[in-house]
């Protein structure tokens, strides 16, 4: 982990930290360990500033069904008990749409309706696509946003934040909210829900 994140003091008792490089492919001593595992939260991501249509269809799109395929391939729905399966958390964005005319919001789009079609033909496996809105950089853990956002992106975040919070609370959604909503969900507190929007993601934080 790097040095300035801060986890709890019974961190390394908890969690198997795992060094992998290439999100596109996965070893099968990398897939057996990861399919030990009930449900897999895919946050991975960035601004799409910058970055072509390919580049950000790889990083988007591509990863987390490669990973889909990887714990396919390992076996993950086998032997599960009905009603349990393997959740697979897809963070997208508030206003993903397969057909829209924005880049972002198309790949993304058409990431969620790839998973969930991907993981209905595997016994075992179960896709959710969550959808959160903005969400402004932690004040409890101000080196998050420090190490993993531009100097603009912070500026940006801090104008922002207080006019999505006060006049359009249904596209804003703190980063502990997300985190308690995304848990919640991959350890099947809403089963049958495919699709959480920005507003239900609150909704169900506040019930985690």
């Amino acid at each position: 982990m790097p040095s300035w994140a801060i986890l709890p003091p019974n961190a390394s008792e908890k969690t198997t930290t795992l060094i992998h490089t290439d999100f596109t492919s996965y070893s099968p001593d990398v897939s057996r360990q990861l399919s030990q595992h009930d449900a897999c939260i895919w946050a991975q991501g960035k601004s799409v500033l910058g970055m072509s249509e390919a580049d950000y269809t790889k990083l988007t799109h591509d990863s987390p069904l490669a990973m889909a395929k990887a714990l396919r391939e390992a076996g993950v729905g086998r032997d599960r008990n009905d009603g349990e399966p393997f959740r697979f958390v897809y963070v997208s964005g508030e206003h993903a749409d397969a057909e829209s005319s924005r880049m972002w919001a198309r790949v993304k789009g058409t990431t969620e309706k790839d998973l969930a079609a991907f993981c209905d033909e595997v016994q075992g496996m179960k896709a959710h696509s969550i959808r959160p809105g903005f969400i402004p950089p932690s004040t409890k853990y101000p080196n998050d946003a420090a190490n993993q956002r531009g100097w603009g992106e912070v500026l940006l975040s801090r104008v922002a934040q207080p006019i999505f919070s006060t006049f359009v609370p249904s596209l804003y959604i703190p980063v502990e909210e997300l985190g308690k909503a995304a848990v919640g969900i991959a350890k099947g507190l809403w089963p049958d829900v495919d699709l959480f929007r920005n507003t239900k993601l609150r909704e169900v934080a506040k019930q985690v």
